[in-house]
């Protein structure tokens, strides 16, 4: 089943705020981005960390099942995590708290698409054989990428 995270990036836009930031991570839906915002907001000025996030439900009026899809996208996004108990590195403290994996992982995002543009670190043969690979992976039956029943494709065009 394919995991669908949709994000609306658009290089123009500027993110002034976290009230930018949600509506980006989450286009289209009002209620996410409203708790994804009070998970921002709570986790930002609490101190230390927030043990369950259940009581913003009331606070904030927001339904359970919109507030677990709104932690659970964030958490895969690695905005927010989930911190044990048992870490020995936050001293027995357990519960939510921003994290630094989404920084770090665009930090490395960056990097890799200045890499890519590097002709002198590539190998053009290398990169022939990926381009036979993700061709091979979309000729695959029973791929993600299924056509609709009955549909032929040729070079992405349907006749």
């Amino acid at each position: 089943m394919p995991e669908h995270t949709k994000i609306n990036f658009n290089h123009r836009k500027e993110i002034s705020d976290y009230a930018d930031l949600v509506e980006m991570l989450f286009p289209s839906n009002r209620n996410q981005q409203h708790a994804a915002a009070c998970i921002f907001f709570e986790l930002k000025w609490v101190n230390g960390m927030v043990a369950n996030l259940a009581y913003m439900e009331k606070r904030y009026d927001i339904s359970r099942r919109i507030l677990q899809r709104t932690r659970a996208k964030l958490s895969k996004l690695g905005l927010i995590e989930h911190v044990s108990y048992l870490n020995n590195r936050y001293g027995g403290q357990h519960g939510w708290r921003l994290s630094t994996r989404f920084e770090r992982a665009l930090s490395q995002l960056a990097l890799k698409c200045a890499d890519f543009r590097n002709t002198k670190t590539s190998s053009k043969e290398k990169e022939v054989m990926l381009l036979d690979f993700t061709d091979a992976k979309r000729r695959i039956p029973g791929s993600q990428n299924q056509n609709v029943h009955g549909q032929k494709q040729n070079g992405g065009e349907a006749f």
